[in-house]
């Protein structure tokens, strides 16, 4: 099985001649970036040379981007890497609820969570069958199998389907 990758980071444009691209990091943990890190993307894997903030984003030196010609090939390419193992504090991490099966408080299943949208009220579940569940509603998970919900009424009913 692949082990599950986050997305980090994008790589936004050129910045100079050499090669060093401004990324803007979508992770909480700029240590992502740190020198010697290796990220993944649809061109392949990258390793950072070094790496500085700028302007609320960050200016990266990549191994394999070695001068501005290149660099172009790489605008907007998502930047994605494995998840950092935390210390189990009871806290529920997004990549850990991906695939897991959504159970409501009266043990109906109502589908597998494909991702989690950032939403400012509370991050919402999306399921495979397109339902959107608030993650304020979870009471209860084991990471990757089952997310248990306690749904108000009418949130997860068919509409008469």
């Amino acid at each position: 099985m692949d082990p599950v990758l986050l997305e980090v980071g994008r790589i936004d444009r050129p910045h100079g001649l050499s090669g060093e691209v401004v990324v803007t990091l979508l992770s909480t943990r700029p240590e992502r970036l740190a020198p010697g890190s290796l990220l993944a993307s649809r061109h392949g894997p990258l390793t950072v040379r070094s790496s500085r903030s700028h302007q609320h984003r960050f200016l990266v030196q990549f191994d394999q981007i070695p001068d501005r010609e290149t660099a172009e090939e790489w605008r907007g390419v998502v930047l994605s890497a494995e998840p950092i193992q935390e210390p189990d504090d009871g806290t529920l991490w997004a990549h850990q609820l991906i695939g897991a099966t959504v159970i409501d408080q009266h043990g109906i299943g109502h589908g597998i969570v494909r991702s989690v949208i950032d939403n400012p009220a509370s991050d919402l579940l999306e399921l495979d069958n397109g339902r959107l569940i608030p993650a304020v509603f979870v009471v209860g998970h084991v990471v990757g199998q089952e997310i248990r919900v306690d749904v108000p009424i009418g949130l997860l009913d068919d509409g008469g389907e």
